[in-house]
């Protein structure tokens, strides 16, 4: 009965949020409130609500483990990440520590857990938002993962020192995790293809991961990303994420449940998720200003920090020990962000587009190394290099053309180096990066990237800058087709509809009927 609850009021609020054009887990969070405030006309019972939060927590340590899956740790040693972070943590906790003691009758102890708590962007939110646009590897994707991170290890201090809680000596065991990394690239190897691979992913992330990192005083989030980053290297990464996403995607349902489930707030604590959420943009403003001082470009800047535009389920776990009066309004004042932060960041690329003119002015001189200007010498430039663009690559280079691939995913790119294609690392939905473009010799275009977004960006940009060349694209549906071959494309491929014709031309050829 309880369970039956759950999927009912998840699924229709759920439903109702994506008809008026929201994310689902908008609805999530409304129906958490909503089960808060009938369930005891339903008959739901108390102890329910620690089931669900359990649940959730399992889905919380697995969404961090396939954020691990996708993450290469020398991205988080770079300065705009551990600086970034940082300088961003001390300067909110100066905002709003001072405003919290002029607006609220509170102790500067008080008033300093809640400015900490609030200073945190919310991880589950941004790995989230950044997964379903395929991101999480992009520029500007890695840097909003690795300020996630360092915020984390801040909130896990925060934790540890103010709950009087340290690490029993037996934490000294995880400087030794990699030694394990031979014998989980042999487990993984050895796992197939299905249910296996499914209950490995699991073992590592919530009971070695998790569990034991509990267990010895530590972070169990900690330890599902950290057995996540552990396997990023191996080639089976990407396949174990996949193999993971529906338990995750389920399992998170349950995060955002129990959310509202928490409680329902009263006028002061609306009063006061109202007034941070008014207050709520300074954080991506600032987050866009320090990290241009690190020479990102105003587009990774804006998107960095729109993406971290909200605040944190952390600051509920930090609440929870430090002041658990105050998990109420806090539970509010994160399910309000996310409210405003989802939607915003669904609509990014275009609302940079709209912004880049007033935004681009106030960048650094100078670029940073991994977004330095496009030199390309090749007749054809390839736009992403997955299956699609990758086949078009080598046919083409098997007929003679010299060619350049460009994709954002920075993996993806070191890989193709090594087989020997002239890859470079670049985001197509950049407008700097046409703009800056030099290719003298440059005659086709191949629009192969997985996000039409990008292919309808890179087809304006390029027939802005005077680009009279053939581009030709792909799409699985006939709406993105035509949207792209409206933004200038000479023609773009119906990849599922030519694939079928394809496959009945066999036929007919067969037959003795091939059309001519």
């Amino acid at each position: 009965m309880t369970e039956a609850i759950w999927i009912i009021f998840a699924f229709g609020l759920g439903m109702a949020a994506r008809v008026i054009g929201l994310p689902p887990l908008i609805g999530y969070l409304a129906a958490g409130f909503a089960i808060a405030a009938s369930g005891e006309y339903i008959g739901l019972p108390a102890e329910s609500t620690g089931a669900l939060q359990h649940l959730a927590h399992l889905g919380v340590l697995l969404l961090l483990f396939t954020v691990g899956l996708k993450l290469k740790l020398k991205s988080l040693a770079r300065p705009e990440v551990i600086g970034g972070g940082l300088i961003h943590f001390m300067i909110s906790c100066l905002i709003f520590t001072p405003g919290i003691l002029f607006f609220l009758d509170l102790d500067w102890y008080t008033a300093l857990m809640l400015a900490i708590a609030l200073s945190f962007s919310s991880t589950v939110l941004a790995a989230k938002a950044l997964e379903g646009k395929r991101e999480l590897r992009a520029f500007h994707g890695r840097v909003a993962i690795g300020i996630l991170i360092v915020q984390d290890l801040i909130a896990l201090l925060v934790m540890s020192l103010a709950g009087g809680s340290t690490p029993s000596m037996w934490a000294l065991v995880v400087f030794g995790i990699p030694l394990l990394r031979p014998l989980i690239y042999k487990l993984l190897d050895m796992s197939g293809h299905d249910d296996l691979l499914v209950l490995l992913g699991l073992l590592l992330a919530l009971v070695i991961g998790g569990y034991g990192f509990e267990s010895v005083g530590l972070s169990s989030e900690l330890g599902a990303l950290a057995f996540g980053a552990l396997l990023a290297n191996h080639s089976r990464a990407h396949e174990l994420s996949k193999a993971l996403w529906s338990i995750k995607e389920v399992f998170l349902v349950g995060f955002f449940l129990q959310i509202g489930m928490g409680g329902l707030p009263d006028g002061q604590a609306l009063i006061f998720a109202l007034v941070m959420a008014v207050v709520l943009p300074i954080k991506g403003i600032l987050f866009f200003f320090l990290l241009l001082l690190f020479k990102l470009r105003a587009r990774s800047a804006f998107l960095t920090g729109l993406s971290l535009t909200n605040y944190s389920e952390f600051g509920l776990i930090v609440a929870s020990i430090v002041l658990p009066e105050w998990l109420i309004p806090l539970a509010l004042t994160v399910a309000l962000s996310f409210l405003i932060s989802a939607p915003l960041y669904r609509s990014a690329h275009p609302l940079y587009e709209k912004l880049a003119n007033h935004l681009i002015p106030f960048e650094s001189k100078g670029y940073h190394p991994d977004e330095q200007p496009l030199h390309i010498d090749a007749e054809v430039l390839v736009i992403g290099l997955g299956r699609t663009g990758t086949a078009a690559y080598r046919h083409l280079e098997n007929k003679g053309f010299s060619i350049v691939g460009l994709d954002s995913d920075p993996v993806k790119i070191e890989a193709h180096k090594q087989d020997g294609l002239n890859a470079v690392f670049a985001d197509a939905e950049d407008q700097m990066l046409w703009k800056q473009l030099q290719a003298p010799n440059l005659k086709y275009v191949v629009l192969a990237a997985n996000d039409v977004e990008a292919k309808i960006i890179a087809t304006q940009k390029l027939r802005e800058g005077g680009f009279k060349g053939f581009i030709i694209g792909h799409s699985l549906y006939a709406d993105h087709a035509e949207a792209i071959t409206a933004a200038g494309a000479d023609f773009t491929h119906q990849t599922f509809a030519e694939t079928g014709i394809g496959l009945a031309e066999h036929i007919l050829k067969k037959a003795g009927k091939a059309t001519s």
